[in-house]
């Protein structure tokens, strides 16, 4: 599982979303991005379906996701 509490542009209100991590002041839950990517959208497609987040933001929340799948596991 990712460590989401390191990635800037993410946040996260156990009064909002159940707690869930959205995009920095929205509602949208980080795990849309990465649903539409597997549905086939491009991450410009997607800013543009979800007002409020910015390209800036999905590519950090990308760049992040790799980076930490890049780490080596720790036990």
């Amino acid at each position: 599982m990712l460590d989401w509490s390191t990635c800037s542009v993410v946040e996260r209100d156990f009064d909002r979303m159940n707690g869930g991590w959205v995009f920095c002041g929205t509602r949208v839950p980080v795990s849309a991005l990465f649903e539409n990517l597997e549905d086939g959208v491009e991450i410009t497609e997607f800013v543009d379906l979800f007002p409020g987040v910015t390209l800036e933001q999905v590519r950090t929340v990308l760049d992040h996701a790799a980076k930490s799948l890049a780490s080596p596991y720790v036990a």
